[in-house]
């Protein structure tokens, strides 16, 4: 029962703290270039630098537990990027929908 209980622990949960902070710092980053570039092309679509930032990092891990929550397994990086990746495009394409539909009611 230990056993089975182990392999459907998340990648992000066991993680250690430094880690865990430094993923999200890196993911952070990166999401805040994304998100100023897509700030420059969504403008009034968009939330703005910081929020397109939030949302981007948000999905990225979001992605991840929910494919580790279906029993996903990502026993290399670039996997776990590939999927965070489309997470987070993911997240700021299903919010920037609902904001422009809602804007246009």
């Amino acid at each position: 029962m230990g056993a089975r209980h182990a392999e459907k622990r998340s990648v992000l949960l066991d993680l250690g703290t430094f880690w865990l902070v430094m993923a999200i710092t890196a993911v952070g980053v990166v999401a805040m270039i994304f998100g100023s570039a897509l700030d420059a092309l969504m403008s009034d679509d968009g939330f703005g630098p910081l929020g397109n930032m939030i949302v981007l990092t948000a999905g990225f891990f979001l992605g991840i537990l929910i494919a580790n929550h279906f029993g996903w397994r990502f026993d290399q990086l670039v996997m776990a990027c590939g999927v965070g990746l489309g997470g987070s495009f993911v997240a700021i394409a299903g919010l920037a929908a609902v904001k422009a539909s809602l804007a246009r009611l």
